[in-house]
């Protein structure tokens, strides 16, 4: 379902059509994304005449793939035009900034593009999909994309997810990435914490503890599995430091309670507390925006007046 929603909404965005003939793959760019129609107008522009777009949701480029890219095109040419749009006398890429960094590496006088009419939240749909369908974007990337979209262009966590082809919950659990620190998102965009890691994490609450539960995975090379138990850990330590200072009984825990609350959470793509004690205890659902509300009430079935 997610691939067909993501092929067919690149010619939705901006208007193309199928291709009469399917143009030959580049070399390097695997699984080309059909942005042209074969029957529009191919144009060179001056390389220069282009700069890249505010609204690329990718701002990592590793320079060795770059390089092999570059070897590619002096060879056989940019085979896919890059799609721009006119700002000014000059251009402003679409799609296909990849190629056009390429060839500035290969100080080319001029690249074939083809130019469409887009608005800003298009461009955006557009470069989050192409990326996402080459699996480009690290999980930050991807999430602050998302996050444009709700807070740029006011769209709701289900209309972002039919732009893209995701599901709700997938983009609802990569924008809880955003709530992480800082220092720990950079941890994940440059791969040292995988996305598992990071949603153990988010249990705890404390900035600080979450900052020193990732330079302990980190150190100790734990994995997903480890992380869960180091936060449920830490998590219990601070409910006995409450129980401790409030002089209540703490509510039984075992490992079905644990797994109810993680598949809660998973079901809900927000953090979940489950308390229980002797068939008694307490369900809290933990919401963000009012946006985030109105997304966990329509999953429980409630309807607002």
């Amino acid at each position: 379902m997610a691939k067909t929603a993501l092929g067919r909404g690149l010619g939705a965005l901006l208007g193309g059509s199928p291709p009469a003939a399917k143009p030959p793959p580049a070399p390097v760019e695997s699984a080309p994304v059909p942005f042209a129609d074969t029957r529009e107008r191919v144009e060179s522009v001056p390389l220069t005449r282009i700069r890249a777009c505010p609204l690329q949701p990718r701002k990592d480029f590793a320079e060795e793939t770059l390089r092999e890219l570059a070897d590619s095109i002096r060879e056989q040419g940019i085979v896919q035009p890059l799609i721009v749009r006119s700002r000014g006398d000059d251009y402003e890429l679409i799609a296909g900034e990849r190629r056009w960094r390429a060839a500035q590496m290969l100080g080319l006088g001029e690249v074939p593009v083809i130019v469409r009419e887009a608005d800003d939240r298009s461009v955006l749909e557009l470069a989050l999909i192409e990326n996402l369908q080459r699996e480009n974007l690290n999980p930050i990337e991807e999430a602050q994309g998302y996050s444009q979209l709700v807070e740029q262009f006011q769209l709701r966590q289900e209309e972002v997810a039919a732009k893209v082809g995701k599901s709700r919950v997938a983009v609802a659990n990569a924008l809880r990435l955003l709530r992480l620190a800082p220092g720990i998102q950079t941890c994940v965009r440059d791969g040292r914490l995988t996305v598992g890691h990071a949603k153990a994490i988010l249990g705890l609450s404390r900035a600080e503890e979450q900052a020193l539960a990732a330079e302990r995975v980190i150190k100790q090379s734990l994995n997903v599995r480890q992380t869960e138990d180091l936060v449920g850990l830490w998590q219990k330590r601070g409910a006995a430091a409450t129980v401790a200072k409030s002089g209540s009984l703490p509510l039984t825990r075992d490992s079905h309670v644990a797994d109810l609350e993680r598949r809660l959470q998973e079901r809900f793509g927000t953090k979940v507390d489950l308390r229980y004690r002797q068939g008694k205890g307490a369900l809290q659902i933990h919401y963000y925006s009012d946006d985030d509300l109105e997304r966990v009430l329509q999953i429980m079935g409630v309807e607002l007046d």
